[in-house]
């Protein structure tokens, strides 16, 4: 038995947002009752929330959760978020929050496929890495250019695991088309379990494509086109399930890239002899 009992942090750029629930596939209320979960419903949706963000608040979960004698379990979800915590961040300048707002202002009514053009012309390698949709990181990266007239792939990114924590990493590997399979599965459920209904509420409460929250995949799908058409409810369906896709893809290779993971199949956890917690025991007796 483990001498410790878990708290999550949960790893999940999205599951901060209030009232983005179903399409982010937040804990039951049960199991947040059972087990202690930190980083959930913590902002509005209109809110940023960063990698840097991210770091800096489960820095103090951590440090809270050890005062209790407890074990932090970081969970989730964002590969980077995982990266960032795991082997820091760039030393990029902090955020100006003068010409942050003078970024926004300029690319307020221009799409991602035009911020990415831009950014192939001061900074190709960042324009290649960030996520075809990811208007934040983008933009960010133009902010980086104006503030420093340098790429924001040009600055040092770490390279060895923090060493102040023993740490263990585990994760799970499906095959890719059984994991495209419950991809399927997991929109089919999310639709049934009410996701239009929420979105509809969200934007009667005035949230707007532009909003951080409603970029995530599962919530940008909902918002009318660029002729003003709102989309069909079987095409928003369909364009959840190729982004999540798409998204799961990225993933994998960017989980694949962290150092010293112990990956394990969950189906042969649940069926066999559970290697998993054996790795996990053995990484107790060891550092606890």
């Amino acid at each position: 038995m483990f001498s410790q009992e878990a708290e999550i942090i949960s790893a999940d750029a999205l599951q901060v947002y209030k009232g983005l629930d179903i399409g982010t596939a937040k804990p039951s209320p049960s199991l947040l009752q059972r087990i202690p979960h930190h980083l959930i419903d913590i902002l509005d949706y209109t809110q940023s929330f960063s990698a840097g963000d991210f770091c800096d608040r489960t820095q103090e979960c951590i440090q809270e959760i050890h005062s209790r004698g407890n074990l932090p379990v970081l969970s989730g979800g964002t590969a980077f978020y995982f990266k960032a915590w795991l082997m820091g961040l760039p030393q990029t300048p902090p955020s100006d929050p003068l010409i942050r707002q003078r970024v926004e202002e300029r690319w307020i009514h221009q799409d991602e496929d035009a911020i990415r053009e831009a950014l192939f012309q001061v900074d190709e390698v960042s324009a290649q890495r960030i996520g075809r949709r990811d208007r934040y990181r983008l933009l960010r990266a133009l902010e980086v250019h104006e503030q420093t007239g340098k790429a924001l792939s040009s600055f040092d990114v770490p390279n060895t695991p923090r060493q102040d924590y023993p740490i263990l990493s585990l994760g799970l590997r499906r095959e890719r088309e059984e994991l495209y399979q419950r991809i399927d599965q997991r929109v089919d459920a999310m639709m049934k379990a009410g996701l239009a209904h929420e979105v509809a509420e969200l934007r009667a409460g005035g949230a707007r494509p532009e909003h951080p929250g409603m970029k995530a995949i599962g919530y940008q799908e909902w918002f009318p086109s660029e002729d003003g058409r709102e989309p069909e409810l079987e095409q928003v369906q369909n364009l959840i399930a190729r982004n999540s896709r798409r998204y799961a893809k990225r993933q994998i290779t960017f989980f694949s890239s962290l150092p010293d993971v112990h990956w394990f199949h969950p189906e042969m956890e649940i069926q066999g002899p559970s290697g998993m917690k054996e790795t996990v025991q053995k990484f107790l007796n060891e550092n606890l």
